[in-house]
């Protein structure tokens, strides 16, 4: 989506504000003995409540409101039965539509208690996000932001995960521009226009490099090989004078 009119950031700032209150819920509420199925109800209502709808269901017919992934899952974790133990690693994906704009959110978070290094790797992953986002500007390189954030992690010694990338959003979950890699990518020729819509979202890990599915589901990635990995996602707008970020609780 590319934004010409302030009505469209005024509804863009709205369903964002939805996503991240969803998040910010889940998050207070997670703690041992939960399952994700419970972690999903509470995303599901405070998105319901403000009259969105949840974008993977809606979309694509996936079975659950949000997407929950733990450990060894990495992205499009299904909701249920799982119980949330000490020490887990769980990632929230929210993505919702209200009024016919969309915006896609995400965070991981870390049971205590946890390892050092489990804990400097969550708060990495939003530095990574956010060397990714401050490269945003009108007519810059696309490549900018996947160069930024392969900086980031090579002086920190981790590694991306590169065959889960950001994406165009706005009036769809997923739209043009397709494929916006987080990782340094040298085929990348595209520039970002004023008004563009798109996500940030780098996948930052200690030692995995791909995502792999399995024969349990057809929706569930996995760390390959398996390592701790988080994943960060916030919904920006190109600007002239930076990027503007609609995926903000309040």
């Amino acid at each position: 989506m590319t934004i010409t009119q302030e009505d469209e950031l005024i509804g863009l700032k709205e369903i964002g504000r939805i996503v991240a209150n969803a998040v910010e819920a889940m998050s207070t509420a997670l703690e041992p003995g939960m399952t994700t199925a419970e972690l999903d109800a509470i995303g599901r209502k405070v998105m319901e409540d403000e009259g969105a709808q949840p974008a993977p269901e809606l979309c694509y017919g996936f079975p659950g409101a949000t997407c929950i992934s733990v450990n060894e899952e990495i992205a499009h974790g299904i909701p249920g039965d799982r119980t949330i133990r000490k020490g887990d690693l769980v990632n929230f994906d929210v993505s919702a539509e209200k009024d016919g704009f969309f915006a896609d959110t995400g965070a991981s978070f870390a049971v205590p208690p946890v390892s050092k290094a489990v804990l400097k790797l969550c708060r990495d992953g939003k530095r990574a996000m956010w060397a990714g986002i401050r490269t945003v500007a009108t007519d810059r390189p696309l490549a900018d932001i996947g160069n930024a954030v392969g900086d980031f992690a090579r002086k920190n010694r981790y590694t991306l995960v590169k065959n889960l990338a950001s994406h165009g959003v706005g009036r769809s979950l997923h739209e043009e521009p397709g494929e916006i890699a987080t990782w340094p990518d040298r085929s990348e020729r595209r520039r970002m226009t004023e008004g563009l819509v798109f996500t940030i979202e780098p996948f930052l890990s200690m030692g995995a490099e791909w995502a792999d599915d399995t024969d349990d589901d057809p929706w569930t990635l996995f760390s390959a090989p398996r390592a701790p990995t988080v994943q960060y996602e916030h919904t920006i707008v190109t600007t002239r004078n930076g990027p503007i970020v609609v995926t903000l609780p309040g």
